[in-house]
């Protein structure tokens, strides 16, 4: 009796961990997807992928000569021309998220310049992940 009460918990336990880790799974690339879109929408000349990956009221941060500077998101896609690819590569450097907020770093990279990094903070918003916050800056290897 011991035995079959024993193997009863370790299979819910398993079974537990299993569904925990799907749906860790799944959240984390309902996130890949919506930074894809951030990538691809920016890369590629497609606005349309930036507006479904930004909230209407996210706002981009950088420091330019020591000093804060604030880019609206609406002026960033609309800056971005459809259909005209800037040469640029992005990937997925790593993200963490907790119930419904979540930080990505993504790097940008262009054959001739140094490589941007973003940082992103994001949440879930009706069950879809959208990119609320972006601070950016050139990559210092060192």
């Amino acid at each position: 009796m011991k035995k079959q009460i024993l193997l009863l918990a370790t299979t819910f336990f398993c079974a537990h961990l299993i569904i925990a880790q799907s749906t860790n799974k799944t959240e984390i690339e309902k996130i890949t997807s919506t930074l894809i879109d951030y990538i691809e929408g920016s890369t590629n000349g497609q606005p349309k992928r930036l507006k479904a990956a930004f909230h209407p009221n996210l706002n981009l941060y950088y420091i330019k000569e020591g000093e804060l500077k604030i880019w609206s998101g609406k002026e960033y896609i609309n800056d971005t021309e459809e259909g005209k690819p800037t040469g640029e590569t992005g990937k997925i450097i790593n993200i963490d998220y907790e119930n419904d907020i979540a930080v990505a770093k993504v790097q940008i990279s262009h054959p001739k310049n140094t490589p941007y990094i973003d940082y992103f903070m994001l949440t879930r918003i009706k069950g879809k992940w959208t990119i609320i916050h972006k601070m950016f800056t050139k990559r210092i290897d060192g």
